[in-house]
């Protein structure tokens, strides 16, 4: 597995600067497409979710089965997946609502927003929002990182995929994220430096789970973290994709992506 390691680690490196992509969108675009973004964040939803049940949660259960027995296997399977969901949606609830990174804004917002920053910027309270934003961007992002990261030790097919399905996740992040720091600082380069630093949580989650696990690394950790993995990106698919794509735009939009992103996968995994 060590064998992928810097390849993998890139790869949450990859989607983790997406959210850089999103700064600069936020900075030179005119406007925000909503329905293109809507129809990505859908379609990123559907792989996720794809990968989740048919992939890496079956083949937790074909790890821990052929260790374990089929019912035994199967039960801690379905354990692990359940505490990913139970694991993502503690962290969500750790983040502070008022300082959501994923908060819908729009680049239009930045052209409107410029009397009010040199007001918040004079506010001595900007430094502790500042870094409670930093924590809440961390938390987000931690278990993203750690989800890209084990999957691609499993398979480098899947691991490719998650990257680019929560990269494409990421953009309208870091619009969300430059926006309201935008407002607070007047400035673009700390607004670029607040995304940018986002998007690093991913790696260092990556890392964590790394220095953690390798050193015990065997099929049934590995089936375990597998259907972890699986139960964190359901949740993030759910809590933050779908939910984000609806208020970005139409509802059958969102659905259309949904269902081309999961067919996308369907075809993919078998044809590649």
């Amino acid at each position: 597995m060590h064998d992928n390691f810097l390849f993998v680690l890139g790869l949450t490196c990859f989607a983790g600067a997406a959210t850089a992509v999103g700064s600069f969108i936020a900075f030179f675009a005119k406007r925000t497409n909503t329905r293109f973004l809507c129809a990505a964040l859908g379609f990123s939803a559907g792989v996720m979710i794809y990968v989740s049940f048919v992939e890496l949660l079956n083949e937790a259960k074909s790890l821990l089965g052929n260790i374990h027995g089929t019912k035994v296997g199967g039960l801690a399977a379905v354990g692990a997946f359940f505490a990913g969901i139970l694991l993502a949606a503690v962290i969500d609830r750790l983040v502070p609502s008022y300082e959501n990174p994923h908060e819908i804004h729009s680049v239009e917002e930045m052209r409107q927003g410029t009397a009010e920053a040199a007001v918040k910027a004079r506010e001595s309270r900007l430094m502790r929002a500042g870094v409670v934003f930093a924590l809440a961007i961390g938390l987000h992002n931690f278990p993203e990182g750690l989800a890209t990261f084990m999957t691609g030790m499993a398979d480098i097919k899947l691991g490719i995929t998650v990257a680019i399905a929560i990269a494409i996740h990421n953009i309208p992040e870091g619009i969300a994220i430059s926006v309201p720091v935008y407002y607070a600082t007047g400035s673009r380069r700390k607004a670029f430096i607040w995304s940018a630093l986002s998007g690093a949580a991913e790696p260092i989650g990556a890392l964590a789970g790394y220095a953690l696990l390798y050193p015990f690394m065997n099929d049934s950790i590995l089936g375990v973290m597998m259907a972890l993995v699986a139960g964190i990106m359901v949740f993030i698919s759910f809590d933050e994709l779908l939910p984000m794509a609806e208020e970005y735009g139409e509802h059958h939009i969102c659905l259309y992506g949904l269902i081309a992103g999961m067919a996308v996968m369907a075809v993919s995994l078998i044809l590649v």
